[in-house]
C-alpha cells in the first residue's frame, strides 16, 4: 500500500515512519527460522508473533517476572529485554526443546510431580531457569534454590512446590548423568 505525503507537509503519516524491518536467521531448538522483523523486535515478540513458538511467556514485558525466560548459547536470558537481531546466529532455547521427543526433561516430570505450578503460566519459565540453576550448582539447598530462582515470580505462590520440584529435577538429572 502506497500513503501519498501530506500536501501541506510533504511528511508521510507517522505510522509509516520506522525502522526498516530486515531478514533474520534465528536458530531455535535446532532448527533455523527465517522472518522479516523490525531491528527493535525483542526475542520474545519474534518467537512468539513471528514464529508461533508459544511456550515461552510474556509476563510483565519488562525483564522483572522471569516468565520469558530462554537460553542463548546455553545461558539462561530474559527473551523481552533481548533483541531478535542480536540472538542471530546464536543457538537459542525454549521450553519446547528441552524434552527428548514424548520423554519430558528431568526436570518438566519433576514439576508436574512435585506439583510445581497452579495456573501455569510462569511454569515454563521456571523449568528453563531451574534447569540452569541445577547446571550451574546452585541448587543445593531450598535456600539456595530460592535464592538464585529468585528471578522468576509465581503469581500464585506456588514456591514451596518449585523449590520442591527443583530439588527432585536436580535428583534426577544426577541419577541421569550417572546413568552415562
Amino acid at each position: 500500500m502506497t500513503v501519498e505525503p501530506s500536501k501541506r507537509t510533504g511528511i508521510a503519516p507517522a505510522e509509516f515512519i520506522g525502522p526498516t524491518r530486515t531478514m533474520t536467521t534465528l536458530r531455535v531448538n535446532g532448527h533455523e527460522y527465517y522472518t522479516v522483523l523490525e531491528p527493535r523486535t525483542s526475542l520474545l515478540d519474534a518467537l512468539r508473533e513471528h514464529l508461533h513458538l508459544t511456550g515461552t511467556k510474556k509476563g510483565c514485558d519488562q525483564g522483572g517476572c522471569g516468565a520469558c525466560t530462554v537460553w542463548i548459547d546455553n545461558r539462561r536470558v530474559l527473551a523481552c529485554l533481548t533483541l531478535a537481531l542480536a540472538a542471530e546466529g546464536r543457538e537459542i532455547t525454549t521450553i519446547e526443546g528441552i524434552a527428548d521427543g514424548d520423554r519430558l526433561h528431568p526436570v518438566q516430570q519433576a514439576f508436574l510431580e512435585a506439583d510445581g505450578f497452579q495456573c501455569g503460566y510462569c511454569t515454563p519459565g521456571q523449568i528453563m531457569s531451574a534447569i540452569k540453576c541445577i547446571e550451574e550448582g546452585h541448587a543445593e539447598s531450598g535456600t539456595e534454590i530460592a535464592e538464585w530462582m529468585s528471578g522468576n515470580i509465581c503469581r500464585c505462590a506456588a514456591y514451596q512446590n518449585i523449590r520442591d520440584a527443583v530439588g527432585q529435577g536436580r535428583d534426577a538429572m544426577r541419577r541421569k548423568d550417572g546413568e552415562r
